[in-house]
């Protein structure tokens, strides 16, 4: 199993977006990429809309080559209605439209049904379900909370297991502080598993949760902490409680630009001195979708 993570906070923009290639089939996770709106007060600044147009492009070259697209839930920096062709004559696998969802979600998921139409050459609703593809299962979590409850509404955890490696994507957990998000990755125990980290720049911290997950798993190996969790520049420092238990455990505990060996590059946080080095004139509306972009 190749895992190649293709946009993440870590790397400049807001995203989960994952490619997994198996001997039997080409699976991307997430299609979908943002910025912040706001931050600090100020929009988004030119350099990270370049970037994020530079991602998107990525992500539509990579949904070329797959199989199999994947939407855990509604946000946009998880997928983009706007350019539902990327879909075509694919198989999608969709976080169910009406059920374990919030008011915001279910009016996103209708316009993106309807955008969809009939590009995909399959569409199931994937929650709590199975699907084999040769000797490659793909796992889908009961609907989960978005961070601590359902206010954001839930998501689906993708687990994926080729008979020799088993990977698990959290998608928006936020630290996976809630005992059925916990559940899904321990009872499946992966190799590798790329979670996503609490709010720590809005809400604070809340280790105890990822050390429950790598002292509960036998077979894990890897854990990539990304997204909410890398909008924190403070975020190493943060987690040193959990790079000791990591350790002791010999699991290597990275951000997704470490996975990926690239440079790190978290520019929402520091999008104020992004305005102070490079001035720019902000926009008159907030810029932070692919399609916003003229």
């Amino acid at each position: 199993m190749k895992i190649t993570a293709l946009a993440f906070d870590s790397l400049g923009t807001r995203s989960m977006a994952t490619y997994v290639e198996t001997k039997d089939v080409n699976i991307l996770i997430d299609p979908g990429v943002a910025l912040a709106p706001n931050r600090n007060g100020r929009p988004p600044h030119p350099i990270e809309i370049d970037l994020m147009m530079k991602e998107w492009k990525k992500i539509k070259s990579y949904a070329e080559k797959a199989d199999i697209l994947i939407v855990t839930h509604y946000h946009y920096d998880h997928h983009n209605p706007e350019e539902p062709e990327i879909y075509k004559d694919k198989i999608v696998y969709l976080k169910h439209p009406t059920e374990k969802i919030n008011k915001s979600q279910i009016s996103r998921v209708k316009y993106f049904l309807k955008k969809l139409d009939k590009f995909p050459k399959v569409l199931e609703y994937s929650d709590g379900r199975e699907f084999r593809h040769g000797k490659t299962l793909i796992k889908f979590s009961p609907p989960v909370p978005h961070g601590a409850d359902e206010k954001l509404g839930c998501v689906t955890e993708v687990l994926i297991d080729d008979g020799k490696t088993k990977f698990i994507h959290t998608s928006d957990v936020e630290g996976a502080t809630v005992k059925s998000q916990q559940d899904f990755i321990m009872e499946n125990d992966p190799d590798l598993c790329i979670i996503d980290g609490p709010m720590t720049y809005i809400f604070g911290m809340h280790t105890k949760a990822l050390n429950t997950i790598i002292n509960g798993t036998k077979r894990l190996k890897t854990l990539v902490v990304d997204h909410h969790y890398l909008r924190d520049l403070k975020w190493r420092d943060k987690l040193a409680e959990v790079y000791k238990v990591a350790e002791k455990r010999k699991v290597k505990l990275l951000c997704a630009a470490e996975f990926a060996k690239e440079k790190e590059n978290l520019l929402e946080p520091i999008r104020k001195k992004l305005f102070e080095e490079h001035p720019a004139k902000p926009t008159k509306e907030p810029i932070y979708l692919p399609w916003q972009v003229k």
